[in-house]
């Protein structure tokens, strides 16, 4: 199941810490590196932090943007340390490591993302994830190396992964198990119905894009905790496009009047 979940770091800056970061990884048994926009890489300095975790260096993809990062994804968890105007469902460490460990073993892609050493991730990258999981370090000295939080994750999966091991499950919950996940809807299929549900509320009136507010970051955190189907998103989507087509036909009629 460890192969299902991959470590994004979005923006690093320094080469370094995306080499303390691969050995944190290896440490605990992951494998998969994703590298959003890296400053430097691949570098030096991140072989030499890396300290024996060349391979998963190596096997580290390089993307343009978060959207590319999270392809295929069921579960994506941000890491955030600051309070949001938008409260999102939040879980500990501890919590995330179970979580993600419980999608990955139902045959699940699962994201881990951390941000920018200096700003950790935006608003809007947040929202683009179902959790965010916050470390409760120290609050007079709150400030974690990006290597570290990575450590922090890495270790409350492995905890999870080991004694998700050593309990005996069926073999038929595990197959259903399996089907159910594989029906869940991926964060590139979440994108396109959010750009599709978007127009959809301009054309019928009920969203000002020039006064958005917080009707889309609402509506993403609905839509995020609600573990949507494929089957479903086809359903919602088809609806949308009823609607988009009747709001036309509304418009035409009332200019031909």
């Amino acid at each position: 199941m460890l192969p299902n979940i991959r470590v994004v770091l979005v923006n690093t800056s320094h080469p370094g810490n995306i080499g303390g970061a691969a050995r944190a990884m290896k440490n605990m048994g992951l494998s998969r590196l994703v590298l959003v926009d890296p400053q430097d890489f691949p570098s030096h300095d991140a072989s030499a932090r890396a300290s024996g975790a060349d391979d998963v260096l190596a096997g580290a993809q390089v993307v343009a943007t978060l959207e590319d990062a999270l392809v295929g994804c069921t579960l994506v968890v941000g890491t955030s340390a600051r309070d949001r105007r938008i409260p999102w469902p939040m879980l500990d460490p501890r919590e995330c490591g179970a979580k993600a460990v419980e999608q990955a073993a139902e045959g699940a892609e699962v994201a881990l993302v951390f941000g920018r050493e200096y700003a950790g991730l935006t608003n809007e990258e947040l929202q683009r994830c179902h959790y965010h999981v916050h470390i409760p370090s120290n609050p007079d000295f709150s400030s974690l190396n990006l290597a570290a939080a990575v450590q922090v994750l890495a270790y409350e999966v492995r905890m999870a992964w080991l004694a998700a091991e050593g309990q005996a499950l069926k073999v038929e919950k595990v197959e259903v198990a399996s089907v159910r996940s594989a029906e869940l809807a991926t964060m590139d299929e979440m994108e396109l119905f959010y750009q599709h549900l978007e127009s959809t509320l301009v054309d019928i009136g009920f969203l000002d894009p020039t006064k958005p507010k917080h009707l889309m970051p609402r509506l993403r955190r609905l839509y995020g905790r609600s573990s949507v189907s494929r089957s479903e998103i086809s359903i919602l989507r088809g609806i949308l496009t009823e609607t988009q087509k009747t709001a036309r036909g509304d418009a035409h009629k009332r200019k031909d009047q």
